[in-house]
């Protein structure tokens, strides 16, 4: 008898947890970020913060709409390019994630975002800072860090009024990000007075730039502006040191402000005169930086970037707006993203009426020690 009432026992605490299990619902956030290619560093350190926010997320237990959710991440790979991306947002519309975290490239944000509003799902990028973005005005388009208006012309300011250069040489990857921040810092160095001495493009393939370079250092600038990514910043200051350019300046924006830079630098003296921008304060200086890179190093070892702590606020910010709807469903819940107030580990997150985030922050690196560190 008594064997038989512990079966009982057993049976009814199964059933309960079951029912637990149950009433557990499951709400996906789609991330989408290069992981594989070149670029995959950037997009498995994007990865890295949803992954710990829905993981900070779970502990929590958080209930909306009086239900307790379980977070998962749907994760897709664009490589950085823009039709995989757009198949990415697709795939994601039809999985009918909640919302998207995503992409890195504006190249790939870009075509994405009108996927995104024809589906109605909304996406917060941490990574994406061409201006273009927000122009279309759509509803499910928001983005938390300071885009290339900011960034260009704080290098360029920095250049004109603080270094007092007078001619520079231009560089783009023909990108969406490369060609718009180097744009914004042509127009806002010649308004101060500097000469554009030469302007040459790549790609974001290349890895040979001596015939650029040489055309370059004819025309004898004080320093070269690059508009692209790390994966050719890095041979570029290796070329520029054989070249004998070791005295130009080299500025870029936050596609080359990383620390995988450094790596790819490959030891070039180079390296040591590069400046760049990234939008959002210094790790020091965010509200819960410190503590938050403490975390993140020692789940994610070695593989920080740049995006990370923006991947893990947009999560948050998805969710924040999830829970002051009191749903999940998108088209209850986008419209509550308007409205954010949140206190994340970068800033204090709100948005302007076209989604572009108020009072974003930009901040200057340099390498002059060998590592990455704020001016």
């Amino acid at each position: 008898m008594k064997f038989n009432l512990r079966l009982t026992a057993v049976a009814a605490i199964a059933a309960a947890c079951g029912v637990a299990m149950a009433q557990e619902t499951v709400v996906k956030i789609g991330h989408v970020a290069p992981l594989s290619g070149a670029q995959a560093h950037y997009g498995k350190d994007n990865e890295n913060g949803v992954r710990m926010a829905i993981e900070d997320l779970n502990a929590q237990g958080v209930t909306i709409g009086g239900k307790k959710v379980k977070f998962e991440i749907q994760a897709e790979d664009d490589a950085a390019d823009p039709k995989q991306g757009t198949a990415a947002a697709q795939k994601l519309c039809d999985a009918k994630v909640a919302g998207v975290v995503g992409h890195l490239n504006s190249g790939t944000t870009i075509p994405a975002s009108k996927v995104y509003n024809d589906c109605g799902i909304p996406h917060v990028t941490g990574a994406a800072t061409n201006p273009a973005l927000t122009k279309p005005g759509y509803k499910t388009t928001y983005r938390i860090i300071a885009n290339d208006n900011a960034l260009g012309a704080a290098l360029a300011l920095y250049a004109a009024d603080k270094l007092k250069l007078k001619k520079v040489a231009i560089i783009d990857d023909r990108t969406a990000y490369g060609q718009g921040v180097a744009e914004v810092f042509k127009k806002t160095a010649v308004s101060k007075g500097m000469t554009v001495v030469d302007e040459q493009f790549t790609n974001d393939k290349a890895t040979d730039f001596m015939a650029i370079l040489t055309a370059i250092k004819a025309k004898n600038p004080d320093a070269v502006f690059y508009g692209g990514m790390d994966p050719q910043a890095g041979p570029m200051l290796r070329q520029m040191e054989q070249l004998g350019m070791d005295k130009v300046k080299y500025f870029g924006g936050d596609g080359i402000c990383t620390s995988e830079i450094i790596k790819l630098a490959a030891g070039a003296k180079t390296l040591g005169n590069v400046i760049c921008a990234e939008g959002g304060a210094s790790l020091a200086k965010m509200p819960g930086g410190t503590a938050w890179k403490a975390k993140y190093d020692k789940k994610y070892p070695n593989q920080f970037q740049v995006y990370s702590p923006y991947t893990y606020d947009a999560t948050f910010v998805l969710v924040d707006a999830m829970k002051r709807a009191g749903s999940w469903d998108p088209k209850v819940y986008t419209k509550e993203l308007a409205k954010t107030n949140y206190k994340g580990v970068t800033a204090n997150i709100a948005f302007e009426p076209n989604g572009e985030m108020k009072n974003a922050a930009t901040t200057l690196y340099t390498y002059a020690s060998g590592k990455k560190e704020p001016m």
